[in-house]
């Protein structure tokens, strides 16, 4: 459990207290998603709700490591960029669905903690495995359908150059594209509420554990 516990706040620093991600960050994060992924498959650690949350938190990282090792192929291969426009966008959004499933599991480890903390045995009834894959798997459809809309205006912003005018395709992309810009500013301002509330969180268990 210590080194679960490394793990989180690694990812938390990763993802919730630094603005933006750096190839250190990243590298760590990814080695530590690794490690991770191998230490849950021992027979010592304990199925509990979470442990489903952490597994879910380490495979999200698969996706950094398709974007990862797909850029580095494309540099060395020296593809044009004119021929990797299309996948490049795909590979953006595969990170930035990586940072919002990871910032909603690790807000669903906090509120977790702040129920065994403070509700333990009224929320003992909420806190299951079940419920825990429930969730984790409610996050990953939200966040891939996300991922599809983001990935569908990039689609539709690269041909709207040479749809006629008045065609159904400049119909959609006007609807993708509106849809994917109100999306942007939701998860921008949910991002700074998720931020917020982790720290309210832990601010409040600090300060319980330290009275006691």
């Amino acid at each position: 459990m210590k080194d679960l516990r490394r793990y989180l706040v690694l990812k938390y620093i990763q993802y919730l207290v630094l603005s933006s991600s750096n190839a250190i960050s990243t590298f760590l994060g990814l080695l530590g998603s690794l490690y991770t992924i191998i230490l849950l498959q021992s027979a010592k650690v304990s199925s509990k709700s979470t442990t489903v949350l952490i597994s879910s938190l380490a495979k999200a990282d698969i996706l950094v490591s398709v974007s990862v090792v797909s850029e580095m192929a494309v540099r060395t291969f020296d593809v044009s960029t004119s021929s990797t426009a299309f996948p490049s966008a795909l590979l953006q959004n595969l990170l930035t669905a990586n940072a919002h499933i990871s910032c909603l599991l690790l807000s669903c480890v906090a509120f977790e903690a702040y129920l065994i903390t403070f509700f333990p045995t009224e929320s003992r009834r909420l806190r299951t495995v079940k419920n825990a894959r429930l969730t984790s798997r409610i996050i990953w459809i939200l966040v891939t359908a996300e991922c599809a809309l983001f990935q569908a205006d990039d689609l539709l912003k690269a041909s709207s150059t040479s749809a006629p005018t008045r065609s159904p395709c400049v119909l959609l992309f006007h609807f993708s594209s509106t849809a994917a810009a109100l999306l942007r500013s939701l998860t921008y301002f949910l991002g700074i509420l998720l931020r917020t509330v982790n720290v309210y969180i832990y601010y409040k268990i600090f300060f319980s554990m330290s009275n006691r």
